[in-house]
C-alpha cells in the first residue's frame, strides 16, 4: 500500500476524503489520457505518481465559477489544476 494513505496528512492537505479521491481520479484519467507526469515517475505506478504529485503541491483542486452558477452560492464542482 502507498504509505501516504496510510496517514491523514494528505487528506488534510486537499481538504477531506472525498476531494482527495475526486483529484486523484481526475488525475488518473489525465495520464491515461497521455498526459506528461510532473514528477520522474522512476518506476511508479500511476497511483503512485499522483500520490506524490499531491504531496508535493504539484496538482491541488480549485473551485472554479460556472457562468450557470454564478449567481449562486454553491461552488461550481472542483477541477483539478496543474
Amino acid at each position: 500500500m502507498i504509505e501516504a494513505l496510510k496517514s491523514e496528512e494528505i487528506v488534510e492537505k486537499v481538504g477531506g476524503k472525498f476531494k482527495l479521491c475526486a483529484l486523484i481520479q481526475r488525475r488518473l484519467v489525465q495520464l491515461l489520457d497521455g498526459a506528461r507526469p510532473l514528477i520522474a515517475r522512476d518506476g511508479r505506478t500511476d497511483l503512485e505518481l499522483v500520490i506524490e504529485e499531491i504531496m508535493q503541491d504539484k496538482i491541488t483542486l480549485e473551485y472554479v465559477q460556472d457562468q450557470e452558477t454564478s449567481g449562486s452560492d454553491t461552488p461550481a464542482p472542483a477541477e483539478a489544476l496543474l
